[in-house]
């Protein structure tokens, strides 16, 4: 992979449009990436990782705050990379998802994310996708390597891999696990122990099983298990263990029980049977006796009461004919009651001609006066009308008085709204004028108070920075004046001098007191570049300061009008601009009253004239009505009570002429009804009517005495009948069975026969139950057998796997093996470039044994000092060798991840910080390392803001950071 060209807007800190030209960096092949901290170093790598795979790596990612917040708000967020990925050339243009303005209206929109996937072919750019799933695939795919992957390789970020190199081995593990995606194996760990978990759960189900049969079949034979049965030849195959053949000898057993109880049963059921039979026929024999002696004496005693029975049949026949006599009898009481009442309502001082001459006289007046009603309606309708209509003139006449003063005084209100009007506005128009100025003004306060404080700052800062930089040279000066003591302290019996050559060192330089070393004067190095930067910050800080003074001064004027006079001005300002709205609802509500007044004042005066005209007609036709009704109304008020009076009259001799009618036809119907009660009686047999009605009897008793007539009749037919059935003499002359003897021995049979079957089924439901019980126990067997095979087999390789067998020499678990290969990979690449970084006096060992906090060993580090021959845990490195032998594990750990990658080959690569920690001399071995990744036209960055890396690359991308964001600019090219 090969940067070619980065394009960057909205992003980060960029608020613009910043560029890097990669194939410029490339001619010097090493180049520094340098700027103020907060400027947007890593920022640059950022927008890398994002064109690439559409996100950013660590905590940057889950922030999910990838565009500018200073950006204009015109400016979309994109990243737009020309970059070589396997021989092919590749523009990758991507935006994040942000809020843009709407393009109608007040507000946002959410922009969603996008990305175009350019390959140039000859000369021409062809578009390959714009999804953003298959742009991502595409580029995982051409690189070989995740996201997490990448970094790590291409970034090598040297703070992670210091945790890395001094972290536990439990941490050490779960990052190798996530760059080299061993969790493949970590998931075959998982199934073991799940498929073990599992198959012995099986297990223990399927031996409740077997138990449960075993003890079932114990119980259904009421026998105990045999003493010498194992538990252990339940996994035999059915029949070849010792429970098996037991519960196969009981189901036998109970096979043959079940034989001899049935036969037993069917002899008892046959004795049963006989006495059965004997005692039934007793039984017919002693019922039939009973009912011939019955039929006997029921014979005699009907015969004996014959007389009765005529009785019965005499008055049930009397009864009958008087019934037709008993209908007309209650017709003629109706008759007589009808006349009585009919004669006790007519008048007995009126005749019928008299009543029909008084209701005729009636009926023609009422007629007369019903056909003045529609008359008196009109005259009704006419005095409402008159009433409703000055009602509503009155109502008129007051509203056309409220609208007169309305309109004088609508005017006055009209004129006081517009003032206030004409006010608010001014006073709107003034309030951004003054809002600005009041926060310049405010703004021009506070930044005056903080540049005081921060040039003090500054000046403490250079202060310091300028007696770090004396005492540096004071260290370096003395170092240099007891560079001869240095090296005779170097020299060894026999050894060569490196200034002279000599083998003999008769007067070696001794050192003097308090003389510094080389770690004296790296750390007072250390303390002047700390110093120097620190300085640098300040410095800038002060800059920006002063620039944003002089920016607020210029808004602020030469206004000397106090801050707070003019919070209190802007703020009535604002309260008279806030009543703006209202007052101009209020002007134009009070215009639209009075417009409506004018308009309302005439239509309530025209129709107040109408309505007086209308009271005039409907005056002059009341009068014209009264005096049609004077003459038949006479002293009554009105139509209505003279009509009451005449239907009152006329209701009266209608009832009279009705209750006449009505008794002279009672009379008529009462002689009528005894000529016929006379007849009826005579042809029904009867002398006279109250004869006919003596022989009447009630339903109930005629009911009553021909059911006994039937049932005398029934009942002599029924008992001759059986005396004349064939047969009947002989059973008589036959002696009564002795029913209970025969009773007493059919009870013996009976419970003996119930008692033999009792046993039958008993044995035929045990036979029937063992048997179902030992095919179960058959099943069961068969089936725990397999299961017992395949838990040990998961049980022996989960404990492999777990590295807790006694198997596992090693006592590690598989994914622990594979990360410690892994890692044995890494140690090896490394170990190539700790050599020519630490002149071949450090090398990194990798340990099988348990390390701080691996519990299963493997991923133990330690470093070897080949000058002293010991090995030693990498937290006693100091600062800069911790800083070398960290480098060295990053690239050995890039060049193991590029191989699993499948070769693919990273011509840019960034080295991010910690080189302020490294002496000049060990400085100019790493970055001789780093010389040699440019083999094959690679491009090296280095991210640091040391003033000393400043002076040894020449060629650099420059971040700096503005108020308007910051800016890239490439140097030394």
């Amino acid at each position: 992979m090969r940067l070619h060209h980065l394009e960057v807007a909205a992003f980060g800190p960029f608020t613009g449009i910043v560029e890097v030209d990669f194939d410029q960096l490339s001619e010097a092949g090493l180049f520094l990436l340098s700027g103020a901290t907060g400027a947007g170093k890593t920022s640059v790598l950022d927008a890398v990782c994002f064109a690439l795979y559409g996100d950013v790596p660590g905590d940057r990612s889950v922030a999910k705050r990838l565009r500018s917040d200073r950006a204009p708000a015109e400016v979309a967020t994109r990243v737009v990379l020309e970059a070589t990925l396997a021989q092919r050339r590749f523009r990758i243009t991507r935006s994040p998802s942000w809020e843009r303005p709407k393009r109608r209206g007040a507000g946002t929109t959410t922009q969603q994310a996008s990305v175009v996937l350019m390959e140039q072919v000859g000369e021409e750019w062809r578009t390959l996708t714009t999804r953003l799933d298959e742009a991502g695939h595409l580029v995982s795919d051409l690189l070989g390597m995740t996201l997490t992957q990448f970094v790590q390789v291409a970034m090598l970020p040297q703070g992670r891999f210091q945790a890395f190199l001094r972290s536990s081995a439990e941490e050490r593990k779960r990052l190798l696990e996530r760059l080299f995606r061993t969790e493949r194996f970590a998931d075959v760990e998982r199934w073991l122990r799940e498929r073990r978990v599992e198959l012995r759960r099986r297990s223990e189900e399927l031996n409740a099983g077997v138990a449960e049969v075993v003890s079932r079949i114990s119980e259904t034979a009421a026998v105990t298990l045999p003493d010498d049965w194992d538990v252990h030849d339940l996994g035999l195959p059915a029949g070849d263990g010792a429970i098996a053949a037991w519960a196969r000898g009981l189901a036998e057993e109970a096979t043959e029980a079940q034989a001899v109880t049935s036969g037993a049963a069917m002899e008892a059921l046959a004795a049963e049977a006989e006495t059965l039979d004997a005692l039934d026929a007793a039984r017919a024999m002693a019922e039939k006796q009973r009912g011939l002696r019955a039929a006997a004496a029921a014979e005699s005693r009907l015969v004996a009461a014959s007389e009765e029975q005529q009785e019965r049949v005499r008055r049930v026949e009397a009864a009958q004919r008087a019934e037709a006599v008993t209908g007309v009898s209650e017709l003629a009481d109706q008759a007589r009651r009808e006349h009585a009442q009919a004669t006790a309502l007519a008048p007995s001082d009126l005749t019928l001609t008299d009543a029909k001459a008084a209701v005729e006289r009636v009926s023609a007046r009422l007629a007369q006066a019903r056909a003045l009603e529609p008359v008196q309606h009109r005259l009704d309708e006419v005095t409402r009308e008159l009433a409703a209509t000055r009602t509503q003139r009155d109502r008129l006449l007051t509203q056309t008085r409220e609208q007169a003063q309305l309109a004088e005084e609508l005017p006055q209100q009209i004129e006081t709204l517009a003032a206030g009007l004409t006010a608010a506005t001014e006073a709107a128009a003034a309030i951004p004028v003054l809002r600005a100025q009041f926060a310049a003004v405010t703004e021009v306060s506070r930044l005056s108070g903080e540049l005081v404080e921060a040039r003090a700052r500054h000046e403490a800062a250079r202060t310091a920075a300028m007696e770090a930089r004396t005492h540096y040279l004071d260290v370096r000066q003395a170092r240099l004046d007891g560079i001869a003591a240095e090296l005779a302290g170097a020299l060894a019996v026999g050894a060569d001098c490196p200034v002279c050559g000599s083998h003999e060192h008769p007067h070696k330089a001794s050192p003097a007191d308090g003389a510094p070393d080389a770690a004296a004067e790296k750390t007072a190095q250390t303390a002047y570049d700390n110093a120097s930067a620190e300085e640098h910050a300040r410095d800038q800080h002060v800059r920006d300061l002063s620039t944003r003074l002089q920016l607020a001064q210029e808004a602020a004027g030469e206004t000397e009008e106090p801050a707070a006079t003019m919070a209190e001005r802007l703020a009535g300002l604002e309260r008279r601009a806030a009543s703006e709205p209202g007052l101009r609802a209020q002007l134009a509500s009070v215009e639209e009253r009075r417009a409506r007044s004018v308009t309302l004042r005439a239509e309530l005066e025209t129709r107040a004239a109408e309505l007086e005209t209308t009271l005039r007609h409907l005056t002059e036709e009341r009068a014209r009505l009264e005096e049609q009704l004077a003459d038949v109304r006479g002293d009554h008020r009105d139509l209505g009570a003279v009509l009451a009076a005449l239907e009152r009259d006329h209701r009266a001799a209608a009832t009279d002429l009705e209750r006449l009618e009505a008794a002279t036809r009672a009379a008529d119907a009462l002689a009528a009804a005894e000529r016929t009660l006379t007849a009826t009686a005579v042809r029904a047999g009867f002398d006279s009517p109250q004869r006919a009605l003596a022989a009447v009897l009630p339903a109930e008793r005629v009911a009553a005495l021909n059911s006994q007539i039937k049932t005398y009749a029934d009942s002599l037919a029924a008992a001759r009948a059986t005396l004349d059935s064939p047969g009947a003499a002989e059973i008589l002359a036959t002696d009564e069975p002795d029913l209970p003897a025969l009773s007493l021995a059919h009870r013996k049979a009976a419970d003996a026969a119930d008692t033999a079957r009792s046993a039958a089924d008993t044995a035929a439901t045990r036979a029937a139950r063992l048997d179902s019980l030992q095919r179960d126990l058959t099943h069961a067997l068969s089936t725990w057998a397999p299961v017992r095979g395949d838990l040990e087999i998961a049980a022996r390789l989960a404990s492999f796997a777990e590295g807790k067998s006694s198997d596992n020499q090693l006592q590690m678990s598989l994914s622990a093996y594979v990360v410690a290969y892994r890692l044995t990979q890494v140690v090896a690449a490394a170990n190539e470039r700790l050599a020519k970084m630490s002149d071949q006096r450090y090398a990194l060992e990798h340990s099988a044994a348990k390390g701080a906090g691996d519990r299963r060993g493997g991923l133990a580090l330690m470093v070897r000092d080949d000058w002293s021959g010991e090995s030693r845990d990498p937290a006693t490195l100091s600062g800069g060798e911790t800083f070398v032998v960290s480098l060295a594990l990053a690239l050995g750990l890039a060049d193991v991840i590029m191989n699993e990658a499948g070769g693919q080959m990273l011509d840019t690569l960034f080295v991010d910080e910690g080189f302020g920690s490294l002496d000049a001399d060990t400085l100019d071995d790493v970055l001789d390392v780093l010389d040699t990744l440019r083999e094959g036209g690679r491009i090296i960055g280095v991210v640091s803001h040391v003033t000393e890396m400043r002076e040894r690359i020449p060629t650099q991308l420059a971040v700096a950071k503005g108020r308007e964001g910051s800016t890239l600019e490439i140097h030394g090219t």
